[in-house]
């Protein structure tokens, strides 16, 4: 049996897990990094990287390589059918990076990957966590071939069924939409904006149209019972009955589909002894606004932050201080995804009085502003 010895063990390579990897290793420490998928997953669901994320992955010098790749949207809508209800506008923030970002979550892996190379770090794949145990000193972790890693500290960043929080005995409570998810990467004909991610409501559910950097479109919806592969007539069907009017759109192809079931979760505790968690180890959520891959990214700098505080300066209230931070922005988060998830299925008179309610607060400029730092994730920025 072969021992590895490291500061700090990351269980997964996800965004989060290679953010957290990064930071450490921008700071001189040693780290681990192991996942259990011979190459990096390349057909997730993110599709959005958020301004406060940007800002947070400055430092790292990620930010300004994720730009050059992704579409920079400045507005983001809520609209019933072809009724405006709520216009947000991110490009009036006070920030470098003032919009949405629409990178694929695969390109934001690699480029965190490229950047943790650099820094001299490097994934060991495939390597799977089976079980853990801890003691005042240190975590020893054993995987599934045999090999043992003894490391000062433990992040689990290995997604919603996370071996890390299981095993730390750390609870995950929550539910689950009773709807599936569709999603779909596809090519179109019609007049989509391409700077804009659009969240229609419909008496049938909500549909989400964001740009995508190569032309195409990604569209989200909940629906009872989602294909495994939708094809172009079951996603023309979708924008048919859920997206705008007045402008056809003729789905032309769809390059990539698959669905999805969602919870609404939060970790009990983001810290058990010297196990620590992030990303959708600890929250997940609807994927409405799309929070979840930023709220893990600023996790994953907060808490690499900590974790070179503790082991350089001995400061081990940083790590509490982390779970303190974190964890209420993940409810906060939560709420604003499920609020938004719900609001898109009113019928009847709801609908009506949903309309009318969102279109009064939106001649609000306050609203609209709040709206924009709470999606921009700029309202975390002592978080």
């Amino acid at each position: 049996m072969s021992t590895i010895t490291t500061d700090v063990l990351v269980a997964g390579a996800g965004p989060t897990g290679l953010a957290v990897a990064a930071t450490l290793a921008a700071a001189g420490l040693d780290v681990t990094v192991i996942d259990n998928q011979a190459t990096g997953d390349n057909t997730s669901r993110a599709a959005v990287v958020h301004a406060r994320t940007l800002e947070v992955l400055a430092d790292l010098g990620v930010s300004s390589r994720l730009v050059d790749e992704g579409i920079e949207a400045p507005r983001f809508t809520i609209r019933d059918r072809d009724k405006v209800l709520v216009p947000i506008r991110f490009d009036g923030l006070p920030t470098a990076f003032p919009y949405a970002l629409m990178v694929s979550q695969a390109v934001t892996e690699r480029v965190l990957l490229e950047r943790l190379t650099e820094l001299g770090g490097h994934v060991r794949r495939p390597l799977t966590l089976v079980d853990l145990t801890q003691d005042d000193d240190g975590v020893t972790a054993t995987t599934g071939d045999g090999t043992e890693i003894r490391a000062r500290y433990l992040v689990g960043a290995d997604g919603m069924h996370s071996t890390v929080r299981e095993r730390a005995g750390i609870g995950f409570p929550g539910g689950k939409y009773a709807e599936s998810f569709s999603l779909a990467d596809v090519r179109i004909e019609g007049d989509l904006p391409h700077d804009e991610v659009i969240l229609y409501f419909s008496p049938e559910g909500t549909l989400v149209s964001a740009p995508l950097p190569d032309g195409s479109f990604r569209f989200v919806a909940p629906v009872e019972d989602a294909p495994a592969d939708p094809d172009i007539s079951y996603v023309q069907g979708l924008v048919d009955r859920r997206g705008g009017t007045k402008g056809p759109v003729k789905v032309t192809e769809v390059v990539w589909g698959s669905r999805f079931r969602v919870h609404h979760r939060v970790a009990d505790t983001y810290r058990a002894g010297r196990v620590l968690i992030a990303g959708d180890a600890a929250h997940v959520h609807s994927p409405a606004g799309g929070q979840g891959m930023n709220t893990g990214l600023q996790d994953a700098v907060v808490l690499g932050a900590a974790l070179v505080a503790v082991i350089t300066t001995g400061d081990e209230e940083a790590l509490d201080d982390y779970a303190a931070r974190r964890r209420p922005v993940a409810e906060k988060v939560i709420a604003l995804s499920d609020r938004l998830t719900r609001f898109g299925i009113a019928r009847g008179a709801r609908r009506s009085v949903r309309n009318l309610a969102l279109s009064t607060l939106a001649r609000l400029p306050r609203f609209r502003r709040a709206l924009a730092w709470r999606l921009s994730g700029l309202v975390y920025r002592d978080r």
